[in-house]
């Protein structure tokens, strides 16, 4: 239940106060009313009883009207009360629907900030995610090329010792075709120049079988 409004406080007492002095005059009236009664009936006089008999009736009418009056301003104190409750109660909701409503807004604010802050996180953890995706494929590219660059710069070391050793070896050839013009020039006839031939062809021979071995 709702706690009484201020102005209800102090006017409950002063109620009471009225109730219990009007039921008491009530109570007094129909004492007085039956101490007369009580008091004529043994006398057996008609003023005396029809005095008391008149007493008796108006105390009795006042009596009643005293508790009907008190019994329609309780009614009406009770619908009061049940009025100021309906009003109290009536505020205390539309207190509570005002709260209601503004947290409603303030958690559905709430829990719209906190969506965008999620999407906005996710679409930077994708575009991070997408980002590293690139890195590591421009990194598996760079290092596919620096192998191939790798194989070809072997290749390149592989042909320049061929190529080395084939200068070396043609430098050695010429070299013997320069001793065999040499040694030509020095041959003055036809035999010579034919036992020289016979001993380089021999030399020639013997050179692969050394290799062999």
């Amino acid at each position: 239940m709702a706690s009484p409004s201020p102005h209800d406080l102090p006017a409950r007492p002063h109620r009471r106060r009225q109730r219990s002095v009007r039921v008491t005059v009530a109570v007094a009236l129909l004492s007085l009313a039956t101490a007369v009664v009580v008091v004529a009936v043994p006398t057996q006089s008609v003023l005396w009883l029809t005095v008391a008999s008149v007493l008796a009736l108006a105390c009795g009418w006042a009596a009643a009207r005293i508790v009907y009056t008190e019994l329609v301003q309780s009614r009406r104190d009770a619908a009061t009360d049940r009025a100021a409750q309906a009003q109290a109660y009536r505020s205390m909701f539309a207190e509570r629907a005002t709260e209601h409503a503004e947290f409603t807004t303030g958690m559905t604010d709430r829990l719209s900030l906190r969506e965008r802050e999620i999407a906005e996180l996710t679409s930077t953890v994708v575009a991070a995610e997408m980002r590293a995706v690139e890195a590591e494929s421009r990194v598996q590219r760079e290092a596919r090329r620096a192998n191939e660059a790798s194989e070809r710069a072997s290749e390149a070391q592989s042909r320049v010792h061929e190529l080395e050793k084939l200068v070396e070896e043609l430098e050695v050839h010429r070299a013997e075709q320069f001793d065999q013009l040499a040694s030509w020039e020095g041959f003055e006839t036809v035999v010579d120049l034919m036992a020289w031939e016979q001993k380089v062809t021999a030399a020639q021979h013997a050179e692969p079988q050394q290799k062999q071995a």
